[in-house]
Order: structure tokens, then C-alpha cells, then sequence
């Protein structure tokens, strides 16, 4: 299997940023990791293992960028406003720098994205807010509502970060008609601690009439990289 270790400068977040690939060729994949989780989580879990075949038959190339979870959501230690202006950030990463290195190395205009627990508001976050960009939405086990990370505060980039709020308000066609070309997985189970968010995710893109799969494993799964696993096996 190809892999590949990858660090350079970051001019949005202002500082380096390291990634691991996996694969040659294929659907790119990008890799949220889980809260606070770092870029080389998903292998490190047996990822690979799992999809190893996907990846030498040149199916499936998986990028696993690093997370900045501490300096955003997670930073207790200053204001909500600053957490927020930090995940913008990140997100101006994604965009300006990591997707044009991933574009270079696939050769694909549009990409698939993934995340387990965390890793799957950051997917389906980014899915949401970029439909032009992305193909492919998996979550596995996400939650969607950020007003836990914010203290009680909120302006309208907390809003548009938060798809349980602003996908209730959202009218535009040209969006809606993107979101209905995406193939989006809602992946959960019957003792998911995210579930519910799963369920309320899945009614507000059910009001907009947004096709997807809400998949709920009803075998007493919990909220572990074991579902996650066999999860993966499944979806990708």
C-alpha cells in the first residue's frame, strides 16, 4: 500500500501542518479525526486495514490532514469568538492549501469526506458548507450541534457552522440542488450516544427533501472505534 508522510507551512493557520495518504488513485477521501485527534488517528485505529483493499486496487486514496481541534472548539481558554475565527481558519486551509495539493495528487475535481464522532460534525460541517466541492459525505457517529463548545455565545459564523440551526432556514435552490446530487451517509446505532443528533439531522434534510442514508446499526453498538471499523467496511 502507498503511503506517504507529508509537512509544510500553513500561511492560513500559521504554522505547519502535517498529513498522511494512503492509496495512488481513486475517490480522494479526506480524514476528519475524532475530538482533538491527530492526523495519523485513522491508521493508527486499523483503518487501513480495513479498506487496504480499496486502496491497492486504486479505488480509494485516503488524505488524513491534521486537526486543530485544540485551538478552536476545544480552547477553553479564550473567548468563543476566538475558537470560531480559528476553525474559519482551518476551514481557509482546507480550502486554499490542503484541496489543491489533493486535487494535484488525484487528479479529481470533487472529493469524498469522513469522520467518526467529532470528526463527523467536521464532514458533514464542511459537506454542508461547500457542496460544490464535495461528492461524498460520511459521518459515522457525528453530532452536529456546536452550542456546547460556545459558552452561550453566538453570532452568525457560529450559526453557519452549526447544520442543526442553519439547515431549518436554508431556501436556496442552488445549494438544495447540491446537496441533492451528494451522496450523504448518516451512520449511527441503537446505543450511540449521538444518535438523536442522527435522527434530527436526518428530519431537517428529510424537510428539504435532500435524499441520504440514515443507517442506525440495531446490535447494542456503542459509540467506539469497533462500529466505527466495521462502519468503514460498509460505507466506503
Amino acid at each position: 500500500m502507498n503511503r506517504e508522510y507529508h509537512k509544510s507551512y500553513s500561511h492560513e493557520l500559521g504554522r505547519d501542518m502535517e498529513m498522511l495518504v494512503f492509496g495512488h488513485a481513486g475517490l480522494p477521501l479526506v480524514v476528519f479525526p475524532t475530538s482533538m485527534g491527530r492526523f495519523y488517528e485513522y491508521e493508527d485505529r486499523g483503518m487501513m486495514g480495513v479498506l487496504g483493499g480499496k486502496l491497492d486496487s486504486g479505488e480509494l486514496q485516503i488524505f488524513c490532514p491534521d486537526s486543530v481541534d485544540t485551538e478552536s472548539w476545544y480552547n477553553k481558554q479564550v473567548h468563543p469568538r476566538v475558537r470560531v475565527a480559528r476553525h474559519l481558519q482551518y476551514e481557509r486551509y482546507l480550502l486554499n492549501e490542503a484541496l489543491p495539493f489533493i486535487r494535484w495528487k488525484s487528479w479529481s475535481p470533487r472529493i469524498g469526506v469522513t469522520g467518526c464522532s467529532f470528526g463527523g460534525y467536521q464532514a458533514v460541517n464542511f459537506a454542508l458548507r461547500h457542496p460544490e466541492t464535495v461528492s461524498y459525505c460520511v459521518s459515522m457517529s457525528g453530532a452536529f450541534d456546536i452550542h456546547q463548545f460556545l459558552d452561550g455565545y453566538y453570532d452568525q459564523d457560529c450559526y453557519f457552522n452549526n447544520p442543526q440551526d442553519f439547515l431549518v432556514n436554508l431556501n436556496d435552490e442552488w445549494i438544495l440542488g447540491r446537496y441533492r446530487e451528494m451522496k450523504i451517509v448518516l451512520g449511527s446505532a441503537d446505543w450511540d450516544i449521538c444518535l438523536d443528533q442522527n435522527f434530527k439531522l436526518s428530519g431537517k434534510l428529510n424537510a428539504k427533501n435532500v435524499p441520504h442514508w440514515l443507517d442506525v446499526w440495531n446490535d447494542h453498538s456503542v459509540h467506539d472505534w469497533p462500529l466505527w471499523l466495521r462502519m468503514a467496511g460498509k460505507y466506503f
